[in-house]
């Protein structure tokens, strides 16, 4: 499985606004220079976010974007999921119908496995956990 631009851009950009929580809001201009995102394409990311409830927009010249609730209140499952859809390894896992071999199929059931796996982990993070592991790589960086 291999994730989209899509999805690990846009999560490199909500963690951004994470980082900046209870500060003014973060221009996509800063976002993407700081991230190394193109600005066309992080205006699109953030439109999707914004639809999803994830990050709101404030106009204004000090305006810019934040995030719509807590980074405690965000699992990466839930930004996962609005920007790369759901976890699949294969049609069969999700639809037994789809192969005539389903019912016993080993290799099936490790597909389903990895995919319970993934769920698992992405659902026990959220971005404050993120921002808290930013902070603690930069600040090993600095001894």
């Amino acid at each position: 499985m291999k994730l989209s631009t899509r999805t690990r851009y846009g999560i490199r950009a909500v963690i951004e606004l994470a980082q900046h929580e209870g500060k003014r809001p973060l221009q996509l201009k800063a976002i993407a220079e700081r991230q190394s995102i193109s600005v066309k394409y992080l205006e699109q990311l953030m439109s999707l976010l914004r639809s999803s409830g994830f990050v709101r927009s404030v106009r204004g010249s000090k305006g810019g974007y934040v995030l719509a609730r807590l980074p405690e209140q965000i699992k990466l499952s839930e930004v996962f999921r609005c920007l790369e859809g759901p976890v699949t390894t294969a049609e069969c896992t999700q639809d037994k119908d789809y192969c005539e071999r389903s019912a016993d199929c080993a290799a099936r059931e490790v597909w389903i496995q990895v995919e319970e796996a993934i769920h698992r982990v992405l659902d026990s993070i959220t971005l404050a956990d993120l921002v808290d592991k930013t902070q603690t790589t930069t600040a090993s960086y600095s001894i």
